[in-house]
């Protein structure tokens, strides 16, 4: 099965309600669809956001990175040699880590199919049902409870709660969501690089002393600023872990030797697609360090992908945050994994199991 062409589709779907950070508003998602054609007839698909703010890739960028550069080297190559391929892609230009996921995706996909099994089993197995938590925008206190409570009534028993934008409001956020749903759901705040490690310290131990209970804190720093992680990480009982600061293996080995986190989050588009994203959780399980698999604001495609390495790599991977496709209004993919509310199931189908995806601009 050789790669015989590469094409490109524009996918929107709006969210549900508009994704608030510290850093961007977004109500919908604009993401590139990559599909590699082979000679067999077999098409691999892939997908990757525009997140200028965090990876630096717009949808000009990450079509060009393709078209005039990794695309070229690819095709002809036969998808059975898929170290080589990976190998390619990773070495074809420097960052453009958006760009280079959505193509191994699509490869991995194909990989998949060559051999008839799902990607997972090729990755080395696993229990094919997983639990993701759920993103709460950060907005004004009572809609940010509201928000919170409606997602533990859906199922969720996990809440990722953004902040990062005004210290004490935050510390208010928290402490009021955490009233609401004490019992019935784990916390998790994501301040986005929004806070200086000093404020970090301080809202946590506010909230440590006010009794708030909570499993981690993710990125509360820039994401540069590996020495003020780590100022945090030693002043605070709450687990800290690295998500902008950490894209590649070479940086989490930094950040291990800094000792600067508790838990490293891998998302392909940071790592540059699913070879990196093993490595990475090769190197934490050494150390013994936990892993959560997330995502930027995608589909059900990429998301896939990371569905099926977090169920490879569970014994690393101990938190899920792939939300993207239930923050979305609807799912445009027939067929590849099932996406459930808090619950995230894997199909034997070959590869990521996508059949179509519907309302594909083509490019």
């Amino acid at each position: 099965m050789k790669i015989t062409d590469i094409r490109f589709g524009m996918l929107r779907v709006p969210l549900k309600t508009a994704f608030k950070t510290a850093l961007r508003t977004v109500d919908k998602v604009e993401d590139i669809v990559v599909m590699v054609h082979t000679d067999e007839g077999n098409v691999g698909y892939g997908e990757a956001p525009a997140t200028a703010v965090i990876t630096g890739d717009t949808h000009g960028s990450i079509v060009d990175a393709i078209r005039h550069y990794i695309a070229p080297r690819l095709i002809g190559e036969d998808i059975a040699d898929l170290n080589r391929i990976t190998k390619l892609i990773q070495g074809t230009m420097e960052k453009n880590t958006s760009a280079k996921a959505a193509v191994e995706i699509a490869v991995y996909d194909l990989w998949g199919q060559l051999y008839g099994a799902p990607l997972y089993k090729l990755l080395g197995g696993g229990d094919p049902v997983i639990t993701t938590d759920i993103t709460i925008s950060v907005d004004y206190i009572d809609k940010m409870v509201a928000d919170s409570v409606a997602a533990v009534e859906r199922g969720f028993e996990s809440l990722k709660i953004k902040v990062g934008k005004d210290i004490g409001v935050d510390i208010e956020r928290v402490r009021a969501i955490y009233a609401a749903v004490e019992g019935r759901a784990l916390l998790r705040l994501d301040a986005n690089q929004g806070w200086t490690a000093k404020e970090a310290v301080y809202a946590l131990h506010a909230l440590e002393d006010a009794g708030v209970r909570l499993e981690l804190v993710e990125q509360p720093v820039k994401a540069r600023d590996l020495e003020g992680m780590r100022y945090v990480t030693e002043r605070v009982h709450t687990p800290i872990m690295a998500d902008e600061s950490v894209f590649g293996p070479a940086e989490v080995m930094d950040l291990i030797r800094m000792r600067a986190a508790d838990i490293i989050n891998i998302k392909l588009m940071k790592t540059g697609g699913i070879s990196h994203a093993i490595r990475i959780a090769d190197i934490a399980g050494l150390y013994g360090i936990e892993c959560m698999i997330g995502c930027m604001l995608e589909s059900s495609i990429s998301v896939a992908a990371a569905v099926h390495v977090a169920v490879a790599k569970s014994d690393v991977i101990t938190k899920v945050d792939l939300d993207g496709p239930s923050l979305c209004a609807y799912n445009p993919v027939d067929g590849g994994v099932n996406f459930n509310e808090s619950e995230i199931s894997v199909s034997d189908a070959p590869g990521l199991g996508i059949r179509e995806i519907r309302g594909l601009e083509p490019l």
